[in-house]
């Protein structure tokens, strides 16, 4: 599963939360252009069914669209923030977003999961 702890930095190194342990988002490059990444470089995606600052991707869904986890005391600061999910996880969000990997992605800079259904999306900067 996709991790990010509490520290998030953006590609020019920006840090918006601090943390002892820690895991990175950043903007990265693909064939979509700039889309945001998890800290090993893997695409991130919004999903159109999610409310602002809610996820509505569960069960089989959160399955296959693995929620970028947060830590239990995370703290969001600027445009990321950090959502309660229904089963009492924390979730990093941006711009209100709830941010989520795809299970068949299997290398940095994979897009495979853009356009999936009309309701996934490459998470743009």
């Amino acid at each position: 599963m996709l991790k990010l702890g509490l520290t998030v930095a953006l590609a020019a190194g920006v840090v918006l939360s601090a943390s002892a342990a820690f895991a990175q988002a950043k903007v990265g490059e693909t064939s979509k252009g700039k889309t945001l990444v998890d800290g090993k470089g893997m695409t991130l995606y919004t999903y159109d069914r999610d409310e602002p600052n809610k996820s509505n991707c569960v069960g089989m869904c959160a399955q296959n669209w693995p929620p970028l986890t947060a830590v239990a005391d995370a703290k969001g600061t600027g445009e990321w923030t950090v959502i309660t999910r229904a089963d009492g996880t924390k979730q990093w969000a941006h711009k209100g977003k709830p941010l989520y990997g795809w299970t068949k992605d299997s290398k940095p800079g994979d897009v495979m999961g853009d356009g999936v259904n009309n309701v996934w999306h490459v998470a743009q900067p």
